[in-house]
């Protein structure tokens, strides 16, 4: 083992947006009727989180955002990792810390107070498994480079980014004060999030991958929309110019992971049922990050994040339901 190797003793820290999401079916004649954009992650504030909060019935209630998501997905993979995320000293920062001390995940965060209400997520999924997110992002709104654990960060083989944090002035700050504390043997990885994001902040976003990105997560949506082009081959091609990896994700058409030597596709496997969205990309990310991190090839890091994608869309939340350790034992 090398000097570097030891040092580097953590597979992912993730950084994004901590909240606690409740998750409930509706229909699409419900989003319209509440004016949501389907599919896209709509920020609310305070007021309107508890309207929607009052509209639902039956709800599952977890503690999630993307990147925890993923850092979550790499423990049931059998990896290790961290998270850095601002939650407040009230009953859903309690729930959101337990859980990550419970998996395993270290989480060194100071706490908001608790007149700083941690966020949370409203989920509604419509018939077809598309999840539409409304998000109040509370606490995470006043995450700041001060509240980064540097020696956290430079722990990690890999630090992932949430694209939608970049909302936020202090916390885009934050997050280019982390990417600066990466090990030189590390290396950054960014998620677009989602389309709507990639619009608000094209520009900024392309600054940051030229300045620290070195493996990129999209959907096929987000990286034609960073490259501004209606056509997926062209905007591929143009990917494998600006980062050493990107990932991308095409649903039923599975994904492909992209370098400058070439194109590596993984096909999707036949999903029985598509119950629920949520963290579908999250969690193929995990898959990914968690083979980069353990020195797999890229075959096999696609392979991961399709088991581990396809494992959540089969049940209603964002989190695995069953070990993907042991599922990913399967692919040996």
């Amino acid at each position: 083992m090398t000097a570097s190797q030891s040092r580097l003793d953590i597979d992912v820290v993730g950084f994004g947006n901590a909240l606690v999401d409740v998750l409930s079916h509706q229909e699409d004649a419900f989003l319209e009727r509440i004016g949501a954009s389907k599919g896209a992650m709509n920020l609310i504030d305070a007021a309107r989180s508890g309207e929607l909060y009052e509209l639902v019935g039956e709800r599952v209630t977890v503690s999630g955002g993307s990147a925890a998501n993923t850092v979550i997905g790499i423990s049931s993979l059998g990896g290790t990792s961290g998270y850095v995320g601002r939650v407040s000293n009230d009953e859903l920062g309690d729930i959101f810390s337990s859980d990550m001390q419970r998996l395993g995940i270290t989480h060194t965060t100071p706490r908001a107070p608790s007149d700083d209400p941690t966020g949370r997520c409203i989920i509604f999924i419509t018939p077809d498994g598309e999840r539409t997110l409304n998000t109040f992002l509370g606490a995470s709104n006043g995450l700041c480079s001060s509240d980064v654990d540097l020696a956290l960060v430079a722990r990690a083989k890999l630090l992932f980014l949430e694209g939608y944090l970049w909302d936020l002035p202090e916390a885009k700050a934050a997050m280019r004060h982390a990417a600066s504390a990466v090990d030189p043997e590390g290396r950054v990885a960014l998620t677009l999030s989602d389309q709507f994001c990639v619009e608000r902040h094209r520009a900024s976003f392309l600054d940051l991958i030229n300045d620290h990105v070195d493996v990129l997560f999209a959907n096929h949506h987000e990286v034609m929309s960073l490259f501004e082009v209606n056509d997926l081959d062209r905007a591929l091609e143009m990917a494998q110019e600006l980062v050493d990896l990107t990932a991308v994700t095409m649903g039923a058409d599975g994904s492909v992971l992209i370098t400058p030597d070439g194109f590596t596709r993984i096909a999707a496997d036949p999903v029985a049922r598509v119950v629920d969205k949520t963290g579908a990309g999250d969690l193929y990310a995990a898959g990914v990050l968690y083979g980069l991190a353990r020195g797999y090839d890229l075959q096999r890091c696609g392979q991961l994040g399709s088991l581990a994608a396809e494992e959540v869309i089969g049940h209603v939340g964002p989190r695995p339901n069953t070990s993907l350790r042991d599922l990913a034992g399967a692919l040996a």
